[in-house]
């Protein structure tokens, strides 16, 4: 890339100059889609950010919340108030790294799951749980299954390594994907009212002191690289713009950030990412209304010769810029050194410009003294740098309403096809690779509708009354079927859906951070695409009460093989009292009754039943009170009387039911239709329960409660639908649900 005439005009107007060569490119990276959100920064004021609950919302590198106390978490969110809230709080954030993941599947899982770590550190919090949703083109092409065992295994190396545990996530296939795919990952991290730092630059004349791992050539470009579309031959010509984890000097620098947050020593912070030292730093400053000087041969380096603008902007992983007091520095360094870790005060926060020099290096390798001639690379406002992007206005068109077109195959056929589909098969093949209770607060892990942990500092007596902490609940995902059905319809049906997930586990919802990944902007129907996603997000997560306090925009999802499906992944934290919850499969007990808590719809758009067998149809219809139907849900699993309950959405009730099937306990369902069977409106639960009528009474008529069928104590699914009866052994449904595992084994 290079900067457009427009924008050299805007900074050389600015400037008063032309800019200089390390300017130019910074600008650039700065300035570019990936940093900047130019062209979806004008429709992001559609979310809502604030409650009592946010601490610090959009705008840092993570987010902050308060947990609620005990007792208020057993309440939806809409009825609390600031009293309710503890001085407990939990970063969270979510990245995408989905360009350099095609070019690298392994590097670029793997530092993307460094980069939204080093996130939740540079608020003062120490990560503990990871989520990541996947979207891979179709699972029977040799590339797909290639990026997808690439990306899973740099996920899980580096999860691993650096002990967070990745405990919820999703996979989606999509022929979309094909030429893109989509990796987005979000992690939540630990602190509490005095711990917790910001990205904002407090005082002139602190010095900015750079900790971590020696800066190298790789990654170099990194933030223009995201902002433009894949070409043909990026696996080798964007090989350099891939930076390269290390996930043991990440584990290093993890403890070392704690060490120095124990020691009150950090004033602010910024870790770095896209556009590196240049990006962290200037940004840094700007958000205080400040400037910096910094001299870039101070940066430690691994490589000889780098040069200002490698320096400024190499994308090298496992490193932090912290803000520290003068008097303080000495002991950084200590610490530093302590956890084996580079360390290089770089220079200081002023009130003028962000300004960067460099001295050349003596013949001989040594660096001339500070007295010597200096030559000034960048000198430019740090707000103009971080801040003075235009946004651009671009046209779109309103995406159409699909035609009613319903596929003609046997009810046998439908059901193999959905049960037996990657993107609703089981994804223990993925999950079985992390591991997912290292830091011991997992009490339910992945394969539920959502992860639990616990937050045991919210009992009071947390050996003995376990049940008096708060249970930590996070889903994450989306679902490009609906999408590209509905833009704004599927976008409102994914908010729903990540609630319900976390009512399933009788948790109610505290906040949520949004992925929003789409194709070239530039395509009038692609951002039309774009837009709705936002609009339909947005209006969901306000039905629901839960502020978006973050997020990430990765626009440039284009390739060859065309525009990504508007992905709009959204990750959900909810709360709830204790940590134990109902599981998904069914008792086999002789006393129990099972029935389906919310309401469907008669429409069959983005369901996988027409994916697998063809035909199209209307998005379904969605509750018009989402706050008060996930409610209820959440009320329904938090009853004693409940054994089992399992969110409804991909596959409908027959991969739903089929999911809740073991070797001693099964069921035996009639339905009225095809539609009935397979469609995914969102926000209804199936609950195995000792006490129907206490389910009834939770609900009153908030929503409908209907018995699809009988549970039985023999490993069988029966579906009877319209005439036709399809019965289906544990065994077999395990066996074609076990598609990724059998495929990739």
């Amino acid at each position: 890339m290079s900067l457009s005439d427009s924008d050299h005009e805007r900074i050389t107007a600015e400037l008063g100059r032309e800019p200089t060569p390390v300017e130019a490119a910074l600008f650039e990276n700065l300035w570019s889609e990936h940093c900047a959100y130019r062209s979806s920064r004008p429709l992001l004021g559609a979310f809502e950010s604030e409650g009592p609950q946010v601490v610090v919302g959009p705008g840092d590198d993570a987010a902050v919340v308060a947990v609620p106390s005990p007792e208020a978490a057993t309440r939806p969110p809409g009825e609390r108030s600031e009293d309710d809230y503890t001085d407990t709080y939990l970063t969270f954030g979510i990245e995408s790294h989905n360009h350099p993941s095609y070019v690298d599947p392994f590097d670029g899982a793997a530092t993307g799951v460094g980069g939204i770590v080093r996130d939740t550190m540079s608020m003062g919090a120490y990560p503990i749980a990871l989520a990541d949703s996947l979207y891979f083109g179709s699972f029977d092409r040799d590339h797909s299954r290639y990026l997808f065992e690439g990306v899973v295994e740099g996920i899980s190396h580096y999860g691993n390594c650096i002990g967070v545990p990745t405990v919820a996530g999703s996979v989606d296939f999509h022929e979309g994907y094909e030429g893109n795919p989509l990796v987005n990952v979000a992690c939540v991290g630990l602190t509490d009212a005095d711990r917790y730092v910001t990205a904002e630059a407090q005082q002139p004349g602190n010095a900015l002191v750079l900790v971590g791992n020696a800066t190298g050539r790789d990654g170099l470009g990194g933030a223009s690289f995201a902002s433009e579309d894949l070409g043909e031959d990026a696996e080798t010509e964007d090989r350099p713009a891939v930076q390269v984890g290390d996930p043991y000097a990440e584990k290093r620098l993890i403890e070392c950030n704690e060490a120095l947050l124990d020691a009150e020593l950090v004033v602010s912070a910024r870790d770095l990412g896209a556009a590196g030292l240049g990006g962290a730093s200037s940004e840094l400053v700007a958000k205080g209304g400040l400037g910096a000087h910094i001299q870039l041969e101070r940066v430690h380096q691994r490589e000889p010769n780098m040069r200002p603008l490698e320096i400024l902007l190499a994308e090298s992983q496992e490193r932090m810029c912290y803000e520290v007091r003068p008097e303080d520095v000495d002991r950084v360094r200590e610490l530093a050194e302590r956890f084996d870790l580079g360390c290089s005060v770089i220079g200081e926060v002023t009130e003028g410009n962000y300004v960067c020099t460099f001295a050349e290096s003596e013949e001989g390798g040594e660096r001339q003294g500070d007295d010597a001639e200096r030559e000034t690379v960048v000198d430019a406002p740090a707000e103009f740098l971080a801040d003075g992007a235009p946004m651009n206005d671009l046209p779109m068109t309103e995406p159409e309403t699909p035609s009613r077109e319903l596929p003609d195959v046997s009810l046998e056929t439908a059901v193999d096809e959905v049960v037996s589909s990657p993107t609703t098969a089981s994804k223990r093949w993925v999950y079985r690779q992390y591991d997912h209770e290292v830091g011991v607060r997992t009490a339910v892990g992945p394969g539920a509708d959502a992860a639990v942990l616990a937050l045991r500092e919210l009992a009071p007596e947390p050996d003995e009354n376990a049940g008096d902490g708060v249970g930590l609940a996070i889903t994450a995902g989306a679902n490009p079927n609906w999408t590209s059905t509905a833009p704004y319809d599927g976008a409102r049906a994914v908010a729903i859906e990540n609630a319900a997930n976390l009512a399933a586990v009788g948790a109610r919802p505290l906040a949520a951070v949004d992925c929003l990944n789409g194709g070239n902007p530039e395509k009038p129907d692609v951002y039309g695409a774009f837009g709705a996603v936002v609009d339909g997000l947005a209006d969901a997560c306000a039905g629901l009460d839960v502020p978006v306090v973050g997020g990430n925009v990765s626009l440039y999802n284009d390739s060859a093989a065309g525009p990504v499906p508007p992905t709009p992944t959204l990750a959900m934290i909810g709360t709830k009292r204790g940590y134990d919850a109902p599981g998904i499969e069914l008792s086999g007990r002789p006393d129990t009754e099972l029935l389906v808590v919310g309401k469907g719809s008669d429409r069959l758009g983005g369901a996988e039943y027409l994916v697998r067998c063809g035909g199209s149809d209307r998005f379904p219809a969605l509750p018009a009170d989402p706050a008060d139907a996930v409610e209820a849900l959440a009320t329904v699993a938090s009853l004693e009387s409940t054994v089992a309950a399992h969110d409804v959405s991909h596959g409908g009730l027959v991969v739903t039911l089929a999911e809740m099937v073991t070797d001693e306990a099964g069921v035996d369902v009639s339905l009225p239709d095809r539609t009935a069977a397979f469609e995914e409106a969102p926000g209804r639960l199936v609950v195995e329960t000792t006490d129907p009528d206490a389910v009834r009474g939770a609900v009153g008529d908030t929503v409908p409660v209907e018995s699809p069928g009988e549970p039985t104590d023999v490993g069988r699914f029966s579906l009877s639908v319209d005439g036709e009866t399809v019965t289906l052994s544990a065994v077999e449904i395990a066996t074609k649900r076990a598609v990724i595992e059998r495929e990739l084994s």
